[in-house]
């Protein structure tokens, strides 16, 4: 039986009605619902059918399967025998203890793949190396998954890995991580699921510890602030201000003076005016130190942009626009936002 074949009769059996008489024996209408023809299913390679159909087939092929015997192999038995009744056909369901929720957006696990595939009617698995890898190619493994199904359709795409696109612990085995992203994605066109499988990403883990060096970096930072802050705070009562007569007192110039000389310049700050309530601007002004973008949002920043074929050149105009500066010129907050908008857009 050719492939073609096969998956005529897979189609045709989905509308066929199926009738339990006990555990091996099974009643299968016709297309017409005229009559029934007896099926005889004890294991996958144990089987038989009543119609003209198989016993044709089954003289030149001994896999042949009938599309009765098809509508039998896509139905669920549920051991009850005392009586005939319908069969309810199998409804695949991936199972949500395979979906994982990194960031507010969800991933399918490789297990869960595989168990959706089986529930389809997974046939077999091929993989074939395209590239090996080695220092001439930059350490790049490439390998073509291809799935076929019970029912003769086939899947296939390829999936490739790097140094640079693997945690650290299976940097060592690339091979085999580019034949399991390759899995994934052709079982992922198989089983109709469109969620990115958390094996095909390789730099997640970066930019989920970047959040965590941020708050970190942000509690060192407001601790070395601190006394800067306490200093700051002595010079501005002691700027010079203008009498009633409306000469100036420069009394306190020199020490301001000798603090730019030194380099004890305040580190960059943002200052926001304080309002009344109804946008008016009164009283002192508030100063906020805000956190530069740290080294390691900088790295994920130009890991997921090359993943996504972003040039450095769009890279900076996507700042620009969303920030209006540079990346190395963003706040960790506006980084933060930009790394997101980065893992959204794969």
């Amino acid at each position: 039986m050719t492939t073609v074949e096969l998956q005529k009769r897979s189609e045709k059996s989905q509308n066929l009605r199926v009738i339990q008489v006990d555990e091996t024996w099974f009643y299968v209408e016709s297309d017409e619902g005229k009559i029934c023809y007896k099926v005889c299913y004890a294991a996958e390679d144990q089987y038989s059918c009543t119609c003209g159909d198989f016993a044709r087939g089954i003289k030149n092929d001994q896999n042949f399967k009938c599309k009765h015997v098809l509508a039998v192999m896509s139905c669920v038995p549920n051991g009850d025998q005392e009586k005939a009744q319908f069969l309810e056909r199998r409804k695949p369901k991936l199972d949500e203890r395979f979906i994982t929720t990194i960031e507010n957006k969800d991933f399918v696990l490789y297990a869960g793949l595989l168990d959706l595939a089986h529930q389809k009617g997974i046939l077999k698995i091929d993989v074939e190396p395209l590239q090996l890898p080695s220092a001439e190619n930059g350490h790049m493994a490439i390998c073509r998954a291809i799935v076929v199904s019970k029912s003769g359709e086939v899947f296939s795409d390829v999936g490739d890995a790097t140094p640079q696109n693997c945690h650290p612990r299976v940097a060592k085995h690339l091979l085999r991580m580019a034949s399991t992203r390759a899995i994934a994605r052709a079982l992922r066109s198989m089983t109709n699921v469109g969620m990115t499988a958390l094996e095909e990403i390789g730099d997640f883990g970066d930019i989920i510890d970047v959040e965590q060096e941020d708050r970190s970096t942000r509690k060192v930072a407001q601790a070395q602030a601190a006394p800067k802050k306490i200093a700051r705070a002595k010079e501005t009562k002691s700027i010079p201000q203008k009498d009633n007569t409306g000469t100036t007192d420069k009394k306190q110039e020199p020490v301001a003076q000798a603090n730019q000389e030194n380099g004890n310049n305040p580190p960059q700050t943002q200052t926001a005016p304080r309002t009344d309530g109804n946008g008016n601007g009164k009283g002192k002004s508030k100063q906020e130190t805000v956190p530069k973008i740290s080294s390691a949002q900088a790295n994920a920043i130009a890991n997921l942009s090359r993943r996504r074929g972003i040039s450095v050149e769009e890279l900076e105009k996507m700042s620009v626009d969303a920030f209006g500066v540079k990346v190395e010129h963003l706040s960790q907050k506006d980084a933060s936002s930009l790394i997101r908008q980065l893992q959204q857009s794969s």
